[in-house]
């Protein structure tokens, strides 16, 4: 499992060209991959080196294993125009706590932003050898509820010290189909190319595996945030990465209103609180005006509104077997 670096042995730090470095003392080794060409890594004293391109990956300062792109990458992709995008029926309205959950999260202390409906459609690990991958992990928030799933939880993020990999979405580092679930919380509007990611989250899952995240629609700008995805957008990006779509959902708690007092659109440097607080008449009034709206048009729906004005989207999707 992974650990922070103050949990490492001494013996783990090392000098190598007069740097010292930190070699983490547990990483997956048997399903890291070179980002460059994807072959196998090999462990060495600085790090990991490719076993067919030969590129090397050194360990931070902080301790991580850097894995992120070294040389530019060229990656092609081809869609095919035509073809209806959302299936017949497919309901977009709020997540439905599902009825027979893989796993049992009441009683724990989950993030916030895993909401009880989201945590119900996390899958149980196979085997005490089944990967989940945490992309974008940040500080290791969600590593908690991963283990207790039974999952060897694998952290990466871009450029945050506290993640064990530093990687790069667009060209993951790890053998294809050597992951059992991945996990993504508010990352894909961060991603330049997120279309790309989704093939490559696609790729390193194996066959029935589950793909589960959040993706920012009306919340401001923030972090670099490349697409804020609509409903339809966020299928769109699922369905390029090859993804079975089960699950598109707007999060009823966080509405975009909520969104912008909160994280800097409307009132930069605000107490949170002061800003739920200022909107809040707002969101009352909206609700409001959408229920007396419901008499006159068939269109003013709870789903409806839901979908064009919370913060976030959920969703759940398959890589199918």
């Amino acid at each position: 499992m992974f650990g922070n670096t103050a949990k490492w042995p001494p013996d783990a730090i090392i000098e190598y060209d007069s740097i010292v470095l930190r070699i983490p003392p547990e990483l997956p080794w048997n399903i890291l991959a070179c980002s460059q060409c994807g072959a196998q890594l090999t462990r060495t004293n600085y790090g990991a080196e490719c076993s067919s391109c030969a590129t090397r990956f050194l360990v931070t300062s902080d301790g991580a294993l850097d894995l992120r792109l070294k040389t530019q990458k060229r990656f092609v992709m081809a869609f095919e125009l035509g073809t209806p995008l959302v299936a017949a029926g497919f309901d977009f309205g709020p997540l439905k706590a599902n009825s027979q959950p893989a796993v049992d999260f009441s009683g724990r202390k989950n993030p916030w932003h895993l909401t009880p409906e989201l945590l119900s459609y996390l899958p149980k690990a196979q085997s005490s050898e089944s990967f989940a991958l945490d992309l974008g992990c940040g500080s290791g928030l969600h590593r908690a509820t991963v283990e207790s799933a039974g999952f060897q939880w694998i952290g990466l993020d871009y450029n945050v010290p506290e993640a064990p990999i530093l990687g790069d979405g667009h060209a993951l580092p790890f053998l294809t189909e050597s992951i059992e679930f991945v996990l993504s919380v508010a990352v894909l509007e961060h991603i330049q190319h997120p279309g790309v990611l989704a093939r490559e989250v696609f790729r390193i899952l194996k066959p029935g595996g589950l793909y589960i995240g959040t993706v920012a629609f009306l919340e401001p700008f923030h972090g670099n945030s490349y697409y804020h995805h609509t409903h339809l957008g966020t299928y769109n990006t699922l369905k390029i990465g090859g993804f079975a779509v089960e699950r598109i959902a707007p999060d009823p708690d966080w509405s975009g209103l909520r969104a912008q007092a909160t994280m800097g659109g409307l009132f930069p440097r605000m107490p949170d609180a002061l800003g739920r607080m200022l909107v809040w008449p707002l969101e009352m009034l909206h609700k409001l005006w959408w229920r007396a709206g419901r008499s006159l048009s068939p269109n003013a729906g709870e789903t409806a509104r839901l979908v064009g004005n919370t913060g976030a989207f959920q969703f759940v999707a398959r890589k199918p077997v």
